[in-house]
């Protein structure tokens, strides 16, 4: 419907009138002119609605033609419609192309090793839910993270007390051989067969930790300094 047809069914309608006038009790005129006047009722009403619906076009033109476009680089992330299915999926831009006035980008989907080339109406920025879901996300990596650093860090203290542990038993195996090779050659090593340094001496004067404490002095034979006697010589 345009205008067009608009004044033609009031120009019918003026026509139905003048006829009613010379014939009022005519029912099938009557009838013609609510049809008409319903017509008319809902053409206007069409209309008024077509030319809202042009105004806010041209506003939203306008205001788009105001904005600047989004400067996007290589790298960033936002959602791109798909072309096969007209949906919006978050991607990353791998590439730019083209003229300042006639831009080409390149995207990956997330998930997805293929790319595709979208137009610059084809881009707008992530939602502020993706962004707080990725930050949860990251969040709970780097948790997980310091978990298993933290259980890596005591495996390792576990293993450096095992090495520890094992290197004293062998020192102590090796000790325990060697004084059992000197008491087989008749050298005594207190602490080695059941004798311990700390244990109570027989003799009453001896102290505790002491070897050979009580017993006396070691006895040492003085030797007499020797004197040169010159001989004489007989046939001096």
């Amino acid at each position: 419907m345009d205008r067009t047809d608009l004044e033609t069914y009031q120009v019918q309608l003026s026509q139905v009138e003048d006829a009613l006038q010379a014939e009022p009790d005519n029912a099938e005129l009557a009838s013609l002119r609510t049809e008409l006047q319903e017509l008319i009722s809902l053409t206007e009403t069409a209309l008024a609605q077509a030319a809202g619906a042009a105004s806010l076009k041209v506003e939203s033109s306008r205001k788009a033609a105001s904005t600047p476009a989004l400067a996007w680089s290589a790298g960033d992330e936002c959602m791109a419609k798909y072309s096969a299915d007209g949906v919006w999926y978050p991607a990353r831009i791998t590439s730019v192309a083209g003229s300042e006035q006639n831009r080409v980008y390149t995207v990956m989907f997330k998930g997805y090793d293929s790319t595709e080339q979208a137009k610059p109406s084809d881009l707008k920025p992530l939602p502020a839910s993706y962004a707080s879901t990725v930050s949860a996300t990251k969040r709970k990596h780097e948790t997980d993270e310091e978990k298993e650093r933290k259980k890596k860090k005591n495996e390792k203290k576990l293993e450096t007390r095992a090495a520890k542990a094992k290197e004293q038993n062998q020192k102590q195996a090796t000790w325990q051989k060697f004084a059992k090779k000197s008491e087989k050659k008749g050298v005594h090593i207190a602490g080695v067969s059941g004798t311990s340094i700390f244990k109570t001496p027989d003799n009453p004067l001896g102290k505790v930790g002491v070897t050979g404490s009580g017993k006396g002095m070691t006895h040492v034979t003085q030797q007499s300094k020797h004197k040169f006697t010159p001989t004489v010589d007989d046939n001096t």
